[in-house]
């Protein structure tokens, strides 16, 4: 199995990201809709801005692998935040559901974190370009 183990990182990158850019994409293009939709959750609709650039931004970051384990922790963070924020009133039918499947976001992104990119990724490449020549 840990032949398989760089493609498998990269593979879950994919499918972990591809939420997370088309949801930043979403705010980005719909931009009044969602702050209003935040400022009707009690959360400012200043922060937008950052949430874009969290979802768009970090779902590339880690898409590429740069920065992957401060972003991956930094997103898990997000989505647990998100899940208590506006998935915790399961007496809307399906907020529990949509709350669980944050939890299990941030579980991968959690993973992420600690085990790093793998080798196709940007931070592999910066980190084989600081290495000294005789330590490659």
């Amino acid at each position: 199995m840990k032949k398989f183990e760089d493609s498998g990182l990269l593979l879950a990158r994919v499918l972990m990201t591809i939420l997370f850019i088309t949801a930043g994409w979403g705010k980005l293009t719909g931009y009044a809709g969602t702050a209003q939709y935040m400022q009707s959750m009690g959360v400012p609709g200043f922060l937008l801005p950052l949430v874009i650039l969290l979802e768009l931004g970090g779902g590339l970051a880690i898409l590429f692998g740069f920065l992957t384990r401060f972003t991956a922790l930094f997103t898990a963070g997000f989505t647990l935040l998100t899940a208590f924020l506006f998935h915790s009133n399961f007496a809307e039918g399906v907020n529990q559901l949509m709350f669980m499947k944050n939890l299990s976001i941030a579980g991968g992104f959690l993973v992420l974190g600690l085990v790093g990119p793998g080798a196709y990724s940007i931070d592999r490449l910066i980190r084989q370009r600081a290495m000294p020549a005789t330590a490659r």
